[in-house]
This record gives structure tokens, C-alpha cells and sequence, in this order.
């Protein structure tokens, strides 16, 4: 017979009379209380930063949306954006280390960690669709085993994913030509400073969160940047020339949250959290798709009475086809570097380009011929 501990006793006399005076009273015991789930989501950028906005403006009411409808869990929500538990360079271990439950991991910052998920980086020039790659990540994120594992021994579990609207050149100098680069310093984030070889500029490492510092200051004279980010980033204020590249779009990374974490959750919460971080994805896609034009133009109406006013300038159609031509084979490097890993590098390539065809879109570099 199990012996119960002394305050298990007081608990369970208390509970029988609650019950017997509601009995009494006519009344019928109230319901269980909901399990109240605490969750910390941070994320090194600010919420001004679309990506990261959607997480408190689509991803959590979903999953609050989806627990509702059922109604025996709720989640405690505490969330930590702007850096405020971890920055930009610490995105991957911090949720993997549990500093937050679960945030942004910005994987192409990642790449001696997660090679693999900078397959876009090393194929520029392949789609300006941000819906399309994400649609095609998603699925190699979630069916391909080597993209899945990159997460999974991390003890990551990714949710949703986030990309980016097409890459431009934004600079304190006109540029007419490729050649207008040549030899000048372009901040970049991560492997996309590879993009700018072909022209001769020189790449200096960075990201939003520096960008406008590093143009202010003189280390560098512009980035490779999104519209969606510069934006509300204002690094239209430094940098007033947008030369319209359309270098194209990239998987940057998602919202993952930590195994342990995730495996203490209820199935029906976990469940909860895979399909809401679905929604974000189908969510962030569309909203990428329709901000980039509408950014290009806040930039230009905000900044039309600074300094120097922002101006848009198109690279002409000749010209970028010189900075296809003049690309090196950057796919063929993410090859050789992920086989010498021992990783099917050539065959996920052709996975990779396979899947836009396979959706009715030919690249425009076909990178896997």
C-alpha cells in the first residue's frame, strides 16, 4: 500500500472538501485549469525587422490561436528581442544552449556549423522569388535527411523559416557600371561577400545590426542589401544610391527552438508549434514578396529632403549579365568543400535546382550544369 507524504495528505483533504461543498452547495467542481507552458523567445534583430516582427505578429497568435481552440494548454510568453538575450553572432548556440527556448538562428552566419544551409548563398543570380525559395527550402529542410540533420545536431528543431526579398547594392557613390565597384569596400553578411568578386569590390563583413555604423564611420562605402532590411535599418541615410541588382534571394536561417525544450512539451504543444511555424513560413513569404517594391519607395519619399536625396538607379540589363558572366563557379566551391566533409554536396545541388523546375521555374544560372 502507497504511504502518501504528509502534505500530500493536506493536499488531497483539502481537495475532498472543496469537492463536498460544491457537492453541498449544488454547484459542480470547476474544470481543471488550463497548463500554463513557460516560453522565451528572443532574437538578436528588433522587430522592426519584418522577419522577426512576424514572430510576436504571426507566429505566436498562432500557436495561441491553435492552444485556444483546444483549451488545455496555454503558454507563458516571455520575449527578448533586439539582442536583449543574445546577438547576432550567437543566434544558433544560444538556443541550442537553451539561453531561450526558442529564436531566431541565422544560419548563413553559420557556416563552418551549417554548411549545408548556405546552398543559396553559393547560387546568386538562381531567383528573386523569396515564396518560391521558401517553399523549396521547406522542403528540403524537412524531407532531406542531410539538410534536416544540420538542425537536429544542434539540438534544433526548426519551425518556420525565413529568407529574403532580392539583394541590391545600396552605396554612398553612384554606380552606372560594375566597374564603379571596383576596389571599393561593400559590407556583406557572411559568404555573400563572395557575390561581390566578380567586380572587384572589396567584401567587409557585416550585418544590419552594423551596417549603418560601418558606412558612417568609413569602413565600408555600402552593403549588399534587402530592402525589407535597409529600410527600417534607414540605411538609406548613409548609403542614398540603390542600384537595383537583383542579385536574388537567399534562405537566411528560421525560428527553431531547443530539443530538450520541445520534448518536454505535451504532443498536442509540440504539434501546436510545427504548425504554426508552417503558417510563419507561408506568411513571411508573401510578406517579402509584397514589401520589396513598397520599402524601395518609402526609401526614396524618406529620404528625398536629406543631404543627398536617395536615388534609384537600374543596373542595366547588359551590365548584370557581365556579373553573371564574370561569377566564378561558387557552386561547384560549396561542392568540393561539403564532399570533402563527406556530404552528397552534388547530388543536393541537383536536388536544390531541381525542386525551382520542378515548381516551373528555370534558374537563371542553371548552377548544377
Amino acid at each position: 500500500m502507497k504511504t502518501l507524504k504528509p502534505n500530500q495528505k493536506a493536499k488531497n483533504l483539502i481537495a475532498t472538501l472543496v469537492a463536498s461543498t460544491a457537492l453541498i452547495a449544488g454547484v459542480a467542481p470547476m474544470a481543471s485549469a488550463q497548463e500554463v507552458i513557460p516560453i522565451t523567445v528572443g532574437s538578436s534583430h528588433p522587430t522592426t525587422i519584418p522577419w522577426v516582427g512576424m514572430i510576436p505578429n504571426v507566429l505566436i497568435p498562432a500557436v495561441d490561436r491553435i492552444l485556444a481552440e483546444d483549451g488545455r494548454y496555454e503558454i507563458d510568453w516571455t520575449e527578448a528581442y533586439a539582442g536583449q538575450l543574445y546577438g547576432v553572432n550567437a543566434t544558433l548556440t544560444s538556443v541550442q544552449d537553451g539561453i531561450a527556448d526558442m529564436g531566431w538562428v541565422f544560419s548563413y552566419l553559420e557556416p563552418s556549423r551549417m554548411p549545408l544551409a548556405q546552398i543559396s548563398a553559393y547560387t546568386p543570380f538562381t531567383t528573386s522569388d523569396p515564396e518560391l525559395i521558401l517553399d523549396v527550402m521547406n522542403d528540403l529542410m524537412f524531407n532531406v535527411p542531410e539538410f534536416k540533420d544540420e538542425w537536429d545536431r544542434h539540438d534544433l528543431v526548426l519551425l518556420g523559416l525565413t529568407g529574403s526579398d532580392t539583394y541590391d547594392i545600396y552605396t554612398n557613390f553612384p554606380v552606372n557600371s560594375i566597374d564603379d565597384l571596383r576596389g571599393r569596400r561593400i559590407s556583406a553578411p557572411g559568404v555573400l561577400g563572395v557575390w561581390l568578386n566578380p567586380v572587384g569590390a572589396v567584401p567587409v563583413d557585416g550585418t544590419l545590426a552594423s551596417y549603418y555604423t560601418d558606412i558612417q564611420t568609413g569602413v565600408s562605402e555600402g552593403v549588399v542589401g534587402l530592402a525589407t532590411g535597409n529600410l527600417p535599418a534607414r540605411i538609406y541615410e548613409v548609403a542614398p544610391y540603390i542600384t537595383r541588382v537583383n542579385l536574388g534571394v537567399v534562405f537566411s536561417g528560421g525560428i527553431a527552438m531547443n530539443r530538450y525544450t520541445f520534448e518536454d512539451l505535451p504532443e498536442f504543444v509540440q504539434e501546436a508549434f510545427v504548425q504554426a511555424g508552417q503558417e510563419y513560413t507561408l506568411a513571411h513569404g508573401r510578406d517579402l514578396a509584397e514589401r520589396y517594391q513598397s520599402s524601395i519607395d518609402a526609401m526614396v519619399e524618406l529620404g528625398a529632403e536629406q543631404r543627398t536625396p536617395v536615388t534609384v538607379i537600374d543596373l542595366t540589363a547588359a551590365e548584370r549579365q557581365r556579373w553573371i558572366d564574370n561569377m566564378p563557379n561558387l557552386a561547384d566551391q560549396w561542392v568540393e568543400r561539403n564532399e570533402e566533409r563527406g556530404e552528397p554536396a552534388g547530388e543536393l545541388l541537383s536536388v536544390y535546382m531541381n525542386a525551382m523546375r520542378e515548381r516551373g521555374f528555370e534558374p537563371e544560372r542553371a548552377w548544377d550544369q
